[in-house]
């Protein structure tokens, strides 16, 4: 590599990944703990597994993929991936919603 080329490169401290992968652990012990939430609150439920589910997503993408040292178009090209994913959420949720439910005769 020339000089020019390992002027870009970041190190990243050990410690950070270790502390990283803790908070990996914390959360998936928090989703784990959200299945598990008395009551018949199913949405609250969801939004709490799909909001720690978010974070990790996040951890992952700026540490471990390196998105956090990196330039501006590479935060564009992930910010990019989120909004695509918001898209396709927004499309099937919305088909989702607008349909019809018919309960099957027999079944409680």
């Amino acid at each position: 590599m020339s000089n020019e080329q390992q002027s870009h490169v970041h190190s990243v401290p050990i410690r950070v990944y270790l502390l990283v992968y803790v908070a990996l652990l914390v959360l998936l012990v928090l989703t784990v703990g959200a299945a598990y939430l008395p009551g018949h609150h199913t949405t609250l439920n969801n939004v709490i597994a799909l909001t720690i589910a978010v974070v990790k997503a996040v951890l992952v993408i700026l540490y471990f993929m390196h998105v956090r040292y990196s330039t501006r178009l590479t935060w564009l090209w992930a910010s990019a991936g989120f909004f695509w994913l918001v898209i396709m959420f927004i499309l099937t949720l919305g088909d989702y919603f607008t349909r019809h439910w018919v309960p099957v005769q027999g079944w409680q």
